[in-house]
């Protein structure tokens, strides 16, 4: 006629969650349902991360006897610990009435001093079989110690006319009940005499005019509890069940082959049919039933014990608690409003944790030798967040996020590339721009002035592929500004490569060119047949297509595309081209190194050669300065991330560039345009004193 106990131990957990109580302290009945309530109890605790600061027994006798002094201090010294304990705010109580008699005894012989024991602020969570009464001395101590408490007690509702008839019963009405006569003399503290005599308030005779309703709550309630709702619809289950028996009892006869069959004859087994399938309507307007388990549902109710400075109490409905089966989200139901906290709490919900809240940005650290709702907080490790409260390991941010840094929350990341709308960027397209418009110049100059003698003694049209190709240079620096794309990623670094061996091999024309043309003035000489275009045309389609074919199949074998690096930068997402086979990139390069150290040295060889309009001192001075830009170019790129790793290479490019171009050209463009006087065909002849 009760609920299934174990829906009790699943809605204490339930409450216990619903409030955030992580550190409990349990007293249960020394006996073995107090054993059975643990073992019950403990491993559910357990898996909804709740942990219990101690398990305390309280003993089932009703008396001690003398030679249980020890005993008895034993208890009252092991209570001590857990009522002065700060941190363990809620204790749940289990066991029969006599516990909280042994308790409220035992919390008063542990602290004398404290008799109303109204100094201890905790909350306590009852079992549906915890009861509140008081005997002896007990009725003078109050309810004080128990003063906010939550219980869970047997669905019940109030009958229509059930406290009316409390309201006037009266003794002579049970004739015979001895039971009713000591209940009588004990509630009221008087002698039940025989109505024939006179009633005598003198001796201590009751009046036979004491009324129930002003009993304190500790010795009679006048509400409907949920013990007698379960006694009132057991009663009205057994009587609808007799009557479908009666009503069949015609068949019963045919069944069972027998000539009579009386009510007064049966056996309690022969209900069981009958009482598993009945279901009707109590005056309470509520369905009675039995489930397939043969078991009544209804569920719990949660009551708040609310005290009064008199010493009585009252409970107060605040929640109910329903089937199992809907106990997720459906089937627990609270009123925090109702609730009434121990005047200690001023109101204020109870925390009952084993240590302070770890609070964003922080993470749960267990404590070595404890129970793991005892931690330390510890800040987040590096790279982690946490955004919630006792939160057990901190987390990383998405990608393309970072932690902030309080480590509670995460910041998009920028992006990170070398754009054409910061300095660094403006700067560099600005400077290659400028390089651009000069070779452009440059290249006019020449061109309007081809027919001059110093634009014919230096290969004219060697003059002009190299100005050409060290203007592609430097628009080609253009590809490395603005965030990488597809398109720019595949080309950027092929494009450069063969543009700027095409440059270097023009060098390199241009300087066998001079040493060829001094060594065909010897007589009988066999280099007359290469001297002129056909040979420098050699050099520079070679030496270009040599790297033409080395990205070729940097192409067709791994080819450059765009990448996103979320963690070299923990604030930046680094946009960047992934080179695809770096040994291919560096070969490019290598190879480019290489024709920048055969000019130089060819250069270097010739540089003394006698002749007013002869390249190879200017060349050796812009080779030297090409090998140094680019032999520093490779630690440096190395040691870069990100936009500053392409800012270098750009930087390397316009030096580089610069450099041919000004140690190469600027020597003649001050010739052509600012002494006229020397550009004329005597200055090719060279006399030797």
């Amino acid at each position: 006629m009760v609920p299934n106990e174990g829906l009790q131990y699943v809605a204490i957990v339930r409450l216990l969650r619903h409030f955030g109580w992580m550190w409990v302290g349990l007293f249960a009945v020394d006996d073995d349902s107090g054993e059975h309530f643990l073992k019950a109890l403990e491993p559910l605790l357990s898996q909804n991360r709740i942990c219990s600061a101690f398990a305390e027994r309280i003993p089932e006798q009703a008396h001690l006897n003398v030679q249980d002094v020890n005993k008895i201090d034993n208890i009252v010294s092991k209570l001590y610990v857990p009522f002065t304990d700060n941190k363990t705010k809620t204790f749940i109580i289990y066991g029969e009435p006599l516990v909280m008699i042994w308790l409220k005894t035992f919390t008063f012989l542990g602290f004398p001093e404290n008799k109303d024991n109204t100094s201890f602020t905790k909350v306590w969570i009852m079992t549906s079989e915890i009861d509140f009464i008081e005997t002896g001395l007990q009725r003078g101590w109050g309810f004080q110690l128990f003063e906010g408490a939550i219980s869970f007690t047997i669905h019940s509702k109030d009958l229509p006319g059930f406290k009316e008839f409390l309201q006037v019963i009266k003794p002579g009405w049970i004739q015979g009940d001895d039971f009713f006569k000591d209940f009588w003399e004990q509630a009221f503290d008087c002698f039940l005499s025989d109505p024939q005599e006179l009633a005598k308030t003198d001796d201590g005779t009751c009046t036979r005019k004491e009324r129930l309703e002003s009993l304190p709550a500790s010795a009679f309630e006048m509400s409907m509890t949920g013990h007698s709702y379960s006694i009132y619809n057991a009663v009205y289950a057994i009587a609808h069940a007799l009557h479908a028996m009666d009503s069949s009892r015609a068949k019963l006869r045919a069944m069972m082959v027998v000539k009579s069959l009386e009510l007064l004859d049966l056996l309690p087994w022969q209900l069981h049919l009958f009482l598993q399938v009945i279901s009707f309507n109590n005056s309470a307007g509520e369905t009675v039933s039995f489930n397939d388990k043969r078991e009544m549902g209804g569920g719990f109710d949660i009551t708040n014990v609310v005290t009064f400075p008199n010493k009585s109490f009252q409970r107060v409905k605040i929640g109910r608690v329903e089937d199992p089966n809907t106990l997720e989200g459906k089937g627990f139901f609270i009123n925090e409003d109702m609730i009434v906290w121990h005047t200690g709490f001023n109101q204020v919900l109870p925390v009952s944790v084993c240590n302070e809240q770890c609070y964003p940005g922080h993470q749960k650290k267990r404590k070595e030798g404890e129970k793991f709702c005892c931690y330390d907080c510890v800040p987040c490790p590096e790279g982690k967040i946490s955004n919630q409260m006792d939160i057990d390991d901190c987390f990383r941010c998405p990608e393309d996020h970072f932690p902030n840094k309080n480590k509670n929350g995460c910041i998009p990341k920028t992006a990170n590339f070398l754009s054409c709308e910061e300095p660094l960027g403006i700067t560099l397209a600005s400077v290659a721009f400028a390089f651009s418009l000069i070779t452009a110049l440059v290249l006019g100059i020449f061109i309007k002035h081809k027919e001059t003698p110093i634009v014919k003694a230096n290969n004219r049209d060697l003059t002009y592929t190299l100005l050409v190709s060290l203007l592609l240079c430097f628009l080609s620096s253009f590809l490395f500004i603005g965030q990488p794309g597809k398109l720019t990623c595949l080309l950027r670094q092929p494009i450069f490569g063969i543009i700027f061996s095409m440059a270097v091999s023009c060098v390199l024309a241009k300087t066998i060119t001079v040493v060829v043309a001094f060594m065909v003035t010897k007589p009988e000489s066999s280099m007359r047949k290469w001297v002129g275009k056909r040979l420098s045309n050699s050099v520079v389609i070679s030496c270009s297509m040599i790297q033409v074919g080395m990205c070729a199949v940097w192409l067709a074998t791994s080819p450059p595309f765009p990448e996103l690096d979320m963690y070299l930068v923990t604030e930046e997402i680094i946009v960047q081209c992934n080179e695809g086979s770096v040994a291919m990139f560096y070969c490019v390069l290598g190879y480019m190194g290489l024709l920048g150290i055969m000019s130089f040295i060819v250069a270097f060889l010739a540089r003394k050669l006698p002749d007013s309009f002869n390249e190879a001192k200017f060349i050796t001075f812009s080779m030297l300065l090409f090998c140094s830009v680019w032999v520093s170019f490779v630690p440096t790129y190395l040691s870069s991330r990100g936009k500053y790793m392409v800012a270098v290479e750009v930087f390397s490019i316009l030096a580089s560039s610069a450099g041919l171009l000004g140690c190469i050209f600027a020597p003649k463009c001050y010739i052509i345009l600012l002494r006229p006087e020397l550009n004329n065909r005597k200055q090719l002849i060279w006399k030797k004193k």
